[in-house]
């Protein structure tokens, strides 16, 4: 089977990123839009697009049926969901196959099997990879708060469908369960339609590996290299890095190899991410596997040399995956940082507000991945991620330096962004040498508060403003410099 035309039921840098490399392929596309999202990116290169309508504005990409009309209306023969929204959405690719198109990414069963925690964490147990203590929804729902509280605290509770953080709470004594049972569930109904929980014992300082594999129809199941992920906020990944960072050989190949035995188990074809954490002791444990493209996918795509969607569709299409295991090659290092509409200084606080000026960073070992236009409104109606900022090199200090400097060459006025923070995470001697966990952040949150000017400082800079402002208001230029006023080329 051969797709001609690709329907992408999602928005922003997804979206342009799966269109550019489709094109690249002959696929003509068609991207989707909502009234509130009406300026992004893909928008001003894909071959078709078309509006959909819903209140709130997330629902309009939580609608399955309109989105497969759509699709079906466009004249287009299968649809790419991208991440988030209805990725892992087992009766949404059920339908789509039943409306005769071709979903990209796994089947139905296999998402299934995989993308719900609490099935693939049983499945993991049975191919003996290992899972810490937990307890579920699945059975017995009445009793989950009792059997939660008897697997020992601290616990996180958190949704059995989708992912991202959505839906995550930490719970450290038995008054806090029910109020994190409660939160938990709206959030996961919210995000994902389904409020099933799971809560299993909460592994202090983890560090959050992940290992990427790809399957095919033909039975061949590999990895592209692990990632580390332990760089996080509120259980959302805003730092993410290829290879993973002081982890032992011995204990990569193992985690790989974990991850490969239980996507080859479940028959899995197509791209997909299985998560484990690792204790400060070296143990591992499986956490999730995610059925879909990751965010951070970019990060392995520049340390291997591919392109993963290239791949995604190539399986989709029944071909077999275009390397053997022994044939992946792996180099230097690559480094993600999500860049976010938020204020980090005061909590992670979301921000709104349109792009007034956009300025996107470019150099050697450098990637943007763009989700917003000059010009665009930054609303409260979707994710706070604007854009993702990657930086490729041959060693890890010079893939970090690279970033640094990047992150400093990004521009986005108008709306508040986390650009300084991550420079600041970046730069902490912690981070460089290495030693980060899930609780980094909060760790070191005092040594990542942006520096106090003294007052000499602020007087001079002040001084310099205004010599500059009297520079450019000054009158004998000649005339060719003075038509041009303050900006000069």
């Amino acid at each position: 089977m051969t797709i001609r035309k690709l329907f992408i039921a999602n928005r922003a840098e997804i979206a342009l990123r799966i269109t550019r490399t489709a094109q690249r392929m002959g696929i003509e596309t068609v991207v989707p839009w909502h009234e509130k999202d009406r300026h992004g990116p893909a928008l001003k290169v894909a071959d078709e697009t078309v509006e959909l309508h819903g209140e709130p504005p997330v629902s309009a990409w939580l609608n399955g049926p309109a989105l497969i009309r759509a699709a079906l209306q466009s004249g287009c023969d299968a649809i790419h969901p991208g991440y988030g929204f209805l990725s892992e959405n087992a009766g949404f690719a059920q339908a789509v196959a039943d409306a005769g198109l071709t979903f990209v990414g796994p089947s139905a069963e296999a998402i299934r099997l995989m993308g719900d925690k609490i099935t693939a964490r049983r499945f993991a147990q049975l191919h003996d990879v290992p899972v810490t203590p937990s307890a579920d929804e699945a059975d017995a729902p009445e009793s989950f708060a009792q059997r939660a509280a008897e697997v020992g605290f601290p616990l996180l509770v958190k949704g059995a469908a989708g992912g991202g953080g959505k839906g995550m709470q930490i719970v450290r004594s038995a008054e806090a369960l029910a109020q994190a049972i409660t939160v938990a569930r709206a959030e996961s109904e919210r995000y994902f339609g389904d409020g099933r929980l799971l809560a299993e014992r909460f592994v202090e300082q983890p560090r959050h590996i992940e290992v990427q594999v790809f399957g095919d129809s033909h039975g061949q199941v590999i990895h592209l290299g692990e990632r580390e992920c332990s760089i996080q906020r509120r259980f959302q990944k805003l730092i993410e890095e290829s290879p993973a960072p002081t982890l032992a050989p011995e204990l990569r190949q193992r985690i790989c190899d974990a991850a490969v035995r239980l996507a080859s188990a479940a028959g899995y074809v197509n791209a997909g991410t299985v998560e484990c954490i690792v204790s400060p002791g070296g143990e591992f444990f499986f956490l999730e596997m995610n059925t879909r493209l990751q965010v951070e996918h970019p990060v392995t795509e520049m340390v291997t040399g591919l392109d993963l969607v290239e791949w995604q569709l190539r399986v989709a299409q029944g071909e077999p995956l275009p390397l053997k295991q022994e044939q992946v090659r792996w180099h230097g290092s690559a480094i993600e940082c999500r860049v976010l509409a938020e204020d980090a200084d005061a909590g992670f606080v979301p921000d709104t507000g349109q792009v007034l000026m956009l300025g996107e960073p470019q150099g050697p070992g450098i990637r943007f991945d763009n989700g917003v236009t000059q010009g665009a409104k930054v609303t409260a109606d979707f994710d706070s991620m604007l854009a993702k900022l990657i930086a490729h090199a041959a060693t890890r200090d010079l893939a970090i330096a690279r970033l640094r400097q990047a992150l400093r060459d990004t521009l986005m006025l108008g709306v508040t962004v986390n650009t300084d923070f991550l420079g600041r995470v970046l730069a902490h001697p912690a981070f460089q040498s290495g030693a980060t966990d899930t609780g980094f952040l909060e760790r070191h949150q005092a040594e990542l508060r942006p520096r106090e000017w003294t007052d000499d400082e602020r007087r001079t800079l002040l001084a310099v403003a205004a010599s500059a402002s009297r520079e450019s208001h000054q009158t004998d230029l000649p005339q060719v410099f003075a038509a041009m006023g303050a900006w000069r080329n």
